[in-house]
């Protein structure tokens, strides 16, 4: 068993903090992305739920995401009703979360901000989501990941 790492010793506290109890999962070999997290706990590709930073006009937003899916950034805008939207420079990510990209936890940041959940995670109950590094993944049903982050349901998969 390996010792979890000071981020995700936050990301658990805060998820306390939240009224759930999260098991977050060591992978040395790493869980950055949708593939490599869901290669190292067998699970679908679709079950990854991805936190991802985007700058929307001036704001970062966290879009939680479907491993087998990408954010249109068009959709994004047009949803927030915004004029532009981009993803987020790995130093905006940490800004923004506190955290590092590929490891970027749906809750637990030093400051608010938007979070919009994409419908294409509603085809799984339980899912895997970042648990605060790049090594790090803990499984949660889909509706306390939802309630934890305080997203709403929108559309932005391309």
């Amino acid at each position: 068993m390996h010792e979890l790492p000071e981020a995700t010793e936050r990301v658990v506290r805060a998820a306390e903090g939240l009224g759930l109890t999260i098991q977050p999962i060591v992978f040395p070999e790493g869980t950055k992305t949708s593939a490599e997290a869901a290669a190292a706990v067998g699970a679908d590709l679709a079950q990854i739920a991805k936190s991802l930073v985007f700058i929307v006009d001036t704001d970062p937003v966290l879009v939680l995401m479907s491993g087998d899916h990408r954010v249109d950034t068009e959709r994004l805008a047009a949803t927030l009703d915004a004029d532009d939207a981009r993803r987020a420079t790995l130093e905006e990510c940490r800004d923004a979360t506190g955290y590092a990209a590929g490891g970027t936890p749906a809750f637990g940041h030093p400051r608010s901000m938007v979070v919009v959940a994409d419908r294409s995670l509603m085809r799984n109950e339980d899912v895997w989501s970042a648990a605060g590094t790049p090594t790090t993944v803990y499984p949660i049903k889909l509706s306390d990941l939802v309630r934890a982050a305080g997203a709403r349901w929108v559309d932005v998969a391309e």
